[in-house]
């Protein structure tokens, strides 16, 4: 919650970072009185014209009687779907006008239908591709997570014996311990999990978007590669890299579907994945995640946040900032529970590490919530 002006506009970076990191949230901002919006009376500021871009909706309320609908309106479409932020602009005066509450509210969004079932032909395609694909990888994105999808995850995971990424964002959903996560993709990744997508001959990418930091130049990003992209989001499907067998639907039920598909496919056989893991393993053992000592006997920075994990356990739940030592933090701790990291992926928000421990901390009083934070040098 807000006041107007530039209450509301400072609170523009958090909303833009939920909205780029699917995570769900409502804004309540104070607005000028009715009669002086759009004078430039003091402290106002178009929020909702402001914030259009970074929020799943916005609406200015302009009756009292109206806002218990628009709360309730909110936080329905923040928390269902693709999870976003929502902003409510309430003005001082609706906010001083008596009137008579009620609840629940009917709520009035005739648009608004997310597609949760996929379609059961691409299912059964996507199924026939993973079954007969030399080469295939599962490419793992925030969106299992959102989905609390770990469990069927691993799974489809072990059905298949398909090799796992987990993107920045989806750090924890797959073991890290587990034989068949090859590790995070991307330019910070491990050569094993960027191998794997260059060579593979398809990738499965759950709840992932194909953004930059994993793709690179996507005109040379794994470019044998067939595709079968599932999200939540229709407007992700072939947003940056064309889906061959594209599936609108929440993750957890796209993978329960895919594990009955599957099994019903592998009763006509399936591909060898012997050679296909014989090449992972050799990019795995030749070049391991590592770090120099530094000549002078001071410790590395690596080594530092690796025995930070080491002591605090998988248990702990870790928050980052950004910069080196938020990739350093997602590349030597070991995560092996979902909801154990949390960072500014899509945004890359420094500040958010400390913020985000204490709300990790009241979410989960009884683990053990620690920050990790730079100063901007570090990046």
């Amino acid at each position: 919650m807000a006041t107007s002006g530039p209450g509301a506009t400072n609170l523009v970076t958090p909303i833009a970072d939920a909205h780029m990191d699917s995570v769900p949230l409502v804004a309540i901002t104070g607005q000028q009185s009715r009669p002086l919006i759009g004078t430039d009376a003091f402290q106002e500021a178009d929020i909702t014209g402001i914030t259009m871009p970074v929020t799943k909706h916005n609406m200015l309320v302009t009756e009292a009687t109206e806002i218990p609908r628009a709360i309730m309106e909110a936080f329905h479409l923040a928390s269902t779907g693709r999870p976003g932020p929502v902003l409510v602009d309430i003005p001082k005066d609706v906010l001083q006008e008596r009137t008579t509450f009620s609840w629940p509210p009917e709520m009035k969004l005739p648009g608004y239908r997310p597609t949760t079932r996929p379609h059961g032909k691409q299912i059964r395609e996507a199924a026939r591709l993973m079954a007969t694909a030399k080469r295939p990888v599962l490419y793992v994105g925030g969106g299992v997570l959102k989905a609390e999808a770990s469990a069927e995850l691993r799974e489809l995971a072990e059905l298949t014996n398909i090799p796992v990424v987990t993107t920045l964002m989806a750090r924890g959903t797959f073991p890290d311990s587990h034989p068949q996560h090859v590790g995070m993709p991307g330019m910070h990744g491990t050569v094993a999990a960027v191998g794997a997508l260059q060579k593979a001959d398809l990738l499965v990418a759950l709840g992932a978007r194909f953004d930059d930091r994993v793709t690179g130049d996507l005109s040379t990003f794994a470019r044998g590669a067939a595709v079968v992209h599932a999200d939540i989001d229709p407007a992700e499907i072939s947003k940056n890299r064309r889906a061959d067998v594209p599936i609108v639907g929440d993750c957890k039920e796209v993978i329960t579907e895919l594990i009955d598909a599957v099994r019903a496919e592998r009763a006509n056989g399936t591909a060898d994945l012997g050679p296909w893991w014989k090449q992972l393993d050799e990019y795995r053992s030749t070049y391991p995640l590592g770090y120099d000592w530094p000549a002078d006997g001071s410790l590395s920075p690596m080594y530092v946040i690796e025995r930070i994990g080491q002591i605090a356990g998988p248990e702990a739940v870790y928050a980052a900032g950004v910069g080196q030592h938020q990739m350093w933090a997602a590349q030597f701790i070991r995560y092996e529970h979902p909801r154990t990291w949390l960072n500014s992926g899509g945004l890359g928000t420094m500040g958010y590490a400390v913020p985000a421990a204490m709300g990790a901390k009241m979410g989960r009083p009884d683990a053990w919530c620690g920050a990790s934070t730079a100063t901007a040098a570090s990046r």
